[in-house]
Parts: structure tokens; C-alpha cells; sequence
């Protein structure tokens, strides 16, 4: 170890730690060291070449850590101002950290009191994961430094050989505890693609590492011409029975292939991944009209100091996704039973929870194989739900299947029907709306069950069959009485009812209640708008929109063409004067909307 040149000390505002040279230029460490690193520069110092002197650095890529101990993706990788005349770490195979007996492995600290480093002798408790994420390590012996603050992002490395096995990325934080946590190596280059090249990992049958990194590579330059979440590629790979993703899901498609190769016993997946991989990219290639690039090698080496390690080269942890996108509007829905539309909705259930008049409950679900799969359930105060619907959306994109047709579906108390969904963000990083994202539609909640669910899904078998749509208007100043609209929906003298007022409205509540009830399987109406009594209605354009557009097109298609209205609306000039620009679409197709699994009346294994 003392001629392990590679060792690194990390300083970064009041902040120092360790890391370990993986090539001329790039430095590993924790992200928890330079988390100060957009206000504080990066220095790093090599103990054993203090001729040196410390280098500049910046975070070149983050395995996105999220700031608390617990949170995974401890990694950051760190460019150095200028390349550096030092061998970089070797590494170890998976398997040699955990033989019998157990090795002595040593990392490379500073904790307080120690400038020029010290040494911390440890060994792994087991080969398994914690969180999928950490081994655990407990000290050699009783005696000896315990790993303290000023060991974050050290290598551990085997005694005999000083080949690497993994960071150290935490310290026990009872006082006597001598124990700690390791990020294994195989787990690192999940977070930066270009270490899969350094550290050796257990190849599953038909893997092809090279391969694989190429068509991630390429799935990168195709850039906008590809949109999914990895979750759904792996999911597909792995089959039903396969393992789930890991906590937290993949961060980049990389690090799902990596998984895939690395981790996964599953026969065939790794063939199976790349695969789909390949067809997808190929795809998006065609789209974004890009030249194809043929199958390429690990990335090239240069020698530094006798050894050849990577080349420095474009890295990063939030790689492109993997599904081709449309190149205008999104694909129909894809052919069922009769050839009606089949969706594959993510229902966002919101509720009163019962607990307070602030609180909120919330459950999201992906719809898959006519089966719910539940994603989250949390009670929340209402300022907290657009934030938990958006991380709960995204994570149940992981659980559809690669060529669905998603559909955003609110399910909402009566009350709250009018609630601006479609308006809000994507993500916290993304100001998309959702309704310009997905088709995105709202349901009535008190619709969900009993005859008026069994009623609906009658009319829609009468739908099915239909290529146009007949709208009803209801005008504010219409005369028509609520009981003779019910009527007429009811004996499928038209399709849906289309509002020139929200349900607020005084003289139309009657009416909206009255389709609800009908049941009317689709209504349309503008959120905002005319709300008054008597005088000229300003839905009257919006109504005369919805006959021009609505009337050649499929009521199972709606939801799509919606979509499209909702972008055209954000693309315009003038958004706030488009007629679609706050259009609410409840659909209610029941079929699409399993109810969840019934709970067992026996223990199946009783």
C-alpha cells in the first residue's frame, strides 16, 4: 500500500475525504465530500507525490445522491485540471473480497490529525447488498484507527495485492462501533459507465458488455429521439418472475444494462435487454434521421506510466432513455378485443383522507395485463401532493410494459373534478405540464363501483364501433332541463356532453351532475370561464371547437387527440387565448381501470 501512488486527499470547503486515481485525470470519491463543490472549489493531493501539489478539480459526474446518509448514488467523479503522471488503481474481481477465509482489506484515510493520511484495517461482513446498494465492513481487529470522518470516498483494496474493491462511503455513527459501509465496485459502475471497462464482473450467458455500452452509447447520441424510463426495458428483460429492480430504480440506462450484465441470473436477459435495445435505438436512428455506427470496441487506453487505463471521454450519470418517441403526435393505442383501443393507464387516486381537512391520501397504480400493480400509497397534507404524484408517476413507468399506450388517469371526489391536473408540472426538474406530456384524463370516483360502472361499460361496447362522435352542447343559457339531458345520454342519443361552463357554474351544476349520473362516459368542458347566469356565454367558442374537431374522431381515441389539443394551446402565441388551453376530459372506460386484487378469504398457504 505505501507505494499505491493513486491515493487521493479531497478538500472541498470545510469538507475533506479521501479518493483513488482511476485514470490519468479522473479521481473517484464520495458525493457527500464535494457537496459544496458549486460554491466551494475541488482540491486534490496525492500523499505520496507531493511534488505534485494539489490540482484543480471539477464533478464530472454524480451518481445522484440526494443529500441524506441513507440515499444511494454515493459517488462522484472528479476531473483533474491537468492530467497527472501516476498508475491508476487496479481492481479486484467481484467474488475476491468475500473468499474464506476473509481477507484483510485496508483504506486510505484522513481523518482529523492525520494531513498525510493513515491506515484502517477492515474485512467484509458478508457478500450481500444492504439496500442493494453496500457491504458492510467490521474492523480486523479490536485495536488499530477506526474509519471516522476524513475516509468517505477511500479506496478499499485488498492487503496482499492493493487491488481495489470498493469506497468506502460511511463510518458507524455510535461511538465504540467499529463498522462501516463499502460501495463494491460492481455497484460503482452503475453510477459511471465508463469504470464497467475497468472492474471485472461475472459475464451471464449471451452477455456482451462491449456490445452493450455501444448501443448505450448510441441510445446518448440519439438524444431527443428517445423517451422511457430504463425500469421498463429491465422489467421486460427479466420477465414477470425476474428479480424487481433495485430501490430506487435505475438513474440512467446504463446502469440498468450494467445491472443486467452484472447482477441478474435470469437466463437469456442480458440477450434479451440488448436486444430491445438495439431495436429501439434503431429505430430512433431512423427518426432523428442519425447515421448508424457499427458495432464498436471497449473505449481506447492511453499508457500512463506503463499501465493503460480509459481515456477520458464524454461521462455521465443521467444517460438518454430508451424508447423511441413520435416525431409528431404519440402512437395510438394499440388494437384490443374487436379492435377497440387498449390503454394502459397509471391511475392517480386521490382522496380525502378522513385524518383532517388538509390531509390528502394518495395512491398510484400502473394498469398492466388487466392487473393493478400498486406503486405507492402516502397521506399527505395538500401542499405535499403534486410533488408525490410526480416521483410516484415516474416510478410507474417502470411497471408498464415497453409498447404501451400510458394514459394518465386521476380518479377524483366529485367535488374536485375541476382540480387544474393537466397543468401540473412533469417533474420537479421538468415545468412540462402533464396534460401536454401524456394523454391525461380525469374519472369520477364515485363512478368506480356498482351499477354505474357495469352500465358504463356497456356504452362503451357501443363506442367500440364507432370511427366519429356526436356532441352534445350544453350552453349556459340552453333551456334544456338536466332530467331530459340524463335522457338523452341515457338512450345513447349522443356520445358525450360538452360544457361551455365549468361545474361550478350555478345554472349548468344541475346538468353536470345529472350526465354524471347518467352515466355519461365522456365530458368535456373548459376549467375556467363563463360561470355566470344569464348574458352571453363565452363557452359558446368553446363548444363550436369541440363539434368542429371532436365529430370525426373515435370516442376511444379522445384522450390522444386531447393531448394534441392541450400542446397546441402551450405552443401558441398566445396561449391563455386558445380554446384548449384549460379543456378537463373526464373519460371513464371501466374496462381500462381494473379494480384491485380482492383480498384472500383464506391464507393460501393455510
Amino acid at each position: 500500500m505505501s507505494s499505491a501512488s493513486w491515493h487521493a486527499r479531497v478538500e472541498c470547503g470545510r469538507e475533506t475525504g479521501a479518493g483513488f486515481l482511476v485514470s490519468d485525470r479522473h479521481v473517484l470519491t464520495c458525493a457527500h465530500v464535494v457537496r459544496d463543490s458549486a460554491r466551494a472549489p475541488v482540491a486534490v493531493a496525492f500523499p505520496h507525490r507531493g511534488d505534485l501539489g494539489a490540482v484543480a478539480a471539477e464533478v464530472d459526474a454524480h451518481g445522484g445522491w440526494a443529500g441524506r446518509g441513507t440515499d444511494p448514488g454515493d459517488l462522484a467523479v472528479l476531473e483533474l485540471a491537468r492530467p497527472v503522471p501516476i498508475a491508476p488503481a487496479g481492481f479486484a474481481g467481484p467474488d475476491d473480497a468475500y473468499a474464506e477465509p476473509r481477507p484483510r482489506l485496508v483504506a486510505y484515510g484522513f481523518p482529523r490529525g492525520y494531513e498525510e493520511g493513515t491506515i484502517a484495517e477492515y474485512r467484509a461482513t458478508a457478500a450481500q447488498l444492504i439496500a442493494d446498494e453496500w457491504i458492510q465492513l467490521e474492523a480486523w481487529s479490536a485495536h488499530g484507527q477506526p474509519l471516522a470522518p476524513g475516509f468517505s470516498g477511500a479506496a478499499v483494496a485488498l492487503a496482499d495485492s492493493g487491488l481495489v474493491v470498493g469506497m468506502v462511503s460511511a463510518a458507524a455513527g455510535a461511538a465504540g462501533v467499529r463498522t462501516g459501509r463499502m460501495l463494491p465496485a460492481h455497484v460503482m459502475a452503475r453510477y459511471w459507465p465508463r469504470l464497467a471497462g475497468l472492474v471485472p464482473a461475472p459475464l451471464r450467458p449471451g452477455a456482451d458488455p462491449a456490445h452493450l455500452r455501444d448501443l448505450v452509447d448510441r441510445a446518448e447520441r440519439a438524444g431527443t429521439a428517445l423517451a422511457c424510463a430504463p425500469e421498463r426495458l429491465y422489467l421486460d428483460a427479466v420477465g414477470p418472475l425476474g428479480p424487481p429492480p433495485p430501490p430506487g430504480g435505475f438513474p440512467s440506462l446504463w446502469s440498468a444494462a450494467w445491472y443486467v450484465l452484472s447482477e441478474v441470473e435470469v437466463p437469456g436477459a442480458a440477450a434479451r435487454f440488448a436486444e430491445r435495445l438495439r431495436a429501439l435505438v434503431e429505430s430512433a436512428e431512423e427518426a432523428a434521421d442519425l447515421p448508424a455506427r457499427p458495432a464498436a470496441a471497449v473505449p481506447q487506453a492511453v499508457a500512463v506510466a506503463g499501465d493503460a487505463v480509459p481515456a477520458p471521454g464524454p461521462v455521465g450519470v443521467r444517460e438518454a432513455p430508451c424508447v423511441p418517441a413520435p416525431s409528431a403526435a404519440p402512437a395510438p393505442a394499440g388494437p384490443g378485443a374487436g379492435g377497440r383501443a387498449v390503454w394502459s393507464p397509471i391511475l392517480v387516486e386521490l382522496a380525502r383522507s378522513g385524518a383532517g381537512d388538509d390531509q390528502v391520501l394518495v395512491e398510484v397504480s400502473a394498469c398492466r395485463d388487466g392487473r393493478r400493480h400498486p406503486v405507492g400509497s402516502r397521506t399527505l397534507a395538500r401542499g405535499r401532493v403534486r410533488r408525490q404524484v410526480q416521483e410516484l408517476i415516474e416510478e410507474a413507468f417502470g411497471r408498464l410494459p415497453l409498447d404501451a399506450a400510458e394514459l394518465i388517469a386521476f380518479v377524483l371526489p366529485r367535488e374536485w373534478l375541476n382540480e387544474p391536473v393537466a397543468h401540473w408540472a412533469r417533474s420537479a426538474d421538468d415545468p412540462t405540464p402533464l396534460g401536454c406530456s401524456y394523454p391525461l384524463v380525469v374519472t369520477d370516483r364515485a363512478r368506480r363501483a356498482g351499477g354505474l360502472r357495469h352500465q358504463l361499460a356497456r356504452k362503451w361496447e357501443r363506442l367500440d364501433a364507432k370511427a366519429t362522435t356526436t356532441v352534445h352542447r350544453v350552453d349556459c343559457a340552453a333551456g334544456e332541463k338536466p332530467n331530459k339531458l340524463r335522457f338523452r345520454l341515457r338512450h345513447d342519443e349522443a356520445d358525450l356532453a360538452g360544457f361551455a361552463a365549468p361545474p361550478r357554474s350555478p345554472r349548468l351544476r344541475p346538468h353536470f351532475e345529472a350526465s354524471l349520473n347518467a352515466p355519461a362516459p365522456v365530458l368535456l368542458w373548459p376549467r375556467t370561464g363563463c360561470a355566470h347566469d344569464g348574458g352571453d356565454c363565452t363557452g359558446a367558442a368553446f363548444l363550436d371547437q369541440l363539434a368542429a374537431h371532436l365529430s370525426r374522431l373515435p370516442p376511444a381515441e379522445l384522450p390522444r387527440h386531447v393531448l394534441e389539443f392541450r400542446e397546441a394551446a402551450d405552443a401558441a402565441d398566445e396561449p391563455d387565448r386558445h380554446w384548449a388551453r384549460d379543456i378537463q376530459l373526464l373519460w371513464d372506460d371501466p374496462r381500462c381501470f381494473p379494480d384491485a386484487a380482492p383480498a384472500p378469504l383464506r391464507s393460501p398457504v393455510a
